[in-house]
């Protein structure tokens, strides 16, 4: 395989990951937003996470990744759940304050730094801007999850990618009453 080129690693990062980046984070705080504050602690499981822990195990995920691709290296250290942390309200706050931290260094990062290598655990040695697709799909997964647990809570599923069942019933309603 050719390794990528500097002119490559800019247009994945500007035209494709950072408009990724800024829609999947709205659609992952949509569906945080939906857990209700009382339910955090729902797990449809015993093995399974709290919906607090999955939706806090995306959150750090998104800041670990676009940690490492910004500093060209992944700190690994165990980042638990914050104690000022108690519901998706306060999640939903402070992935939004450190997410958009971590965007804006992400738009400044020059070819040199998209392409350097980066370990991976050991598993995996890429350019920097290739992590930002893993941490996508990750999201995405793990966002799928956390939308299952939503109805078990008693919450409407927000509209992710389309309408939801519960946006469309919504909609009639608004538009029986209107």
């Amino acid at each position: 395989m050719q390794p990528i080129q500097p002119n490559e690693a800019a247009f994945l990062l500007n035209t494709i990951y950072l408009p990724g980046l800024k829609n999947e984070h709205r659609l992952t705080k949509s569906v945080i937003e939906a857990i209700p504050p009382d339910k955090g602690d729902y797990r449809p499981d015993g093995i399974s996470k709290s919906g607090l822990d999955l939706a806090w195990h995306i959150v750090a995920t998104e800041n670990r990744f676009m940690n490492a691709v910004a500093t060209g290296a992944f700190d690994l250290t165990p980042t638990p759940l914050p104690d000022s942390i108690k519901n998706s309200k306060d999640l939903t706050a402070w992935y939004t304050e450190n997410f958009d931290q971590r965007y804006q260094k992400l738009t400044k990062l020059s070819n040199d730094q998209l392409l350097k290598i980066v370990d991976f655990r050991g598993m995996f040695q890429l350019p920097a801007v290739m992590y930002l697709g893993f941490m996508l799909h990750h999201s995405v997964h793990h966002r799928g999850q956390l939308s299952m647990y939503l109805r078990p809570m008693g919450a409407k599923v927000p509209s992710i990618y389309g309408e939801s069942y519960d946006a469309a019933e919504a909609r009639k309603a608004a538009q029986q009453t209107a």
